[in-house]
């Protein structure tokens, strides 16, 4: 998953960043909303931990932006703003979730577990390709019910192929979808872990190939 961290307060978000990486989940950090618009408009984001009390404004302002980017995205608020009526607002503003603080991580991650698991009750929460199967709700991918062990960065990269599995994907919009802001992306990077995944696909008997585009992007292609 890759996670948009709207929180000012730079030791609390450091904390965060450092939760959720070690849980494979790929984070970026703003510090107040007008980078939060900026980082909404041009990444892809699996979910949103949104503070409310901003240098420039309410964090619930941002709501409508991403309701309108990236509709159905997880929106958790983390606010010291705790009354009854705060959370109320929050709620009714389009948030998924109200976490006060100071909280427990581990409540922070079952929330999130909470709030992924919306969207995968409306459909299907496995993607078949080939003898691949990618556990949407999970972030998992097996074969034959082994599950494959990937990196989280080989990881990012089938979950954007599985999901548009058939189509070519730009290799600008896999290199946003599975580096943060902060992360330096030398050329051959990404060419390193598509690779490696190629391999790891083929041993498992996957009968999907991870096709280049040559100066455009990348297929995921089912062999069956």
């Amino acid at each position: 998953m890759r996670v948009l961290i709207v929180e000012d307060e730079a030791e609390f978000a450091n904390t965060l960043r450092i939760a959720l990486e070690r849980e494979r989940f790929i984070v970026d950090q703003a510090d107040r909303i007008s980078m939060a618009k900026e980082a909404a408009m041009s990444g892809s984001y699996d979910l949103v931990l949104l503070d409310r009390t901003l240098p420039d404004g309410d964090g619930l302002s941002l709501l409508p932006i991403l309701r309108e980017t990236h509709p159905g995205l997880p929106v958790i608020v983390l606010s010291a703003r705790g009354e009854v009526i705060d959370r109320i607002t929050g709620l009714d503003r389009g948030a998924d979730d109200y976490l006060i603080k100071p909280f427990d991580v581990d409540e922070m991650f079952a929330r999130i577990r909470a709030v992924r698991r919306r969207p995968a009750e409306l459909g299907s929460e496995e993607i078949h390709v080939g003898a691949l199967v990618f556990d949407v709700t999970n972030d998992e991918a097996s074969v034959a019910g082994v599950r494959l062990d990937l990196t989280r960065r080989e990881l990012r990269v089938l979950t954007v192929l599985v999901k548009r599995r058939g189509r070519t994907v730009l290799r600008e919009s896999l290199e946003q979808a599975v580096y943060g802001f902060d992360d330096e992306v030398q050329s051959n990077t990404l060419d390193s872990h598509i690779s490696r995944l190629r391999r790891k696909l083929s041993d498992a008997g996957a009968r999907v190939e991870i096709h280049a585009i040559k100066g455009v992007g990348y297929l995921l292609k089912d062999l069956s």
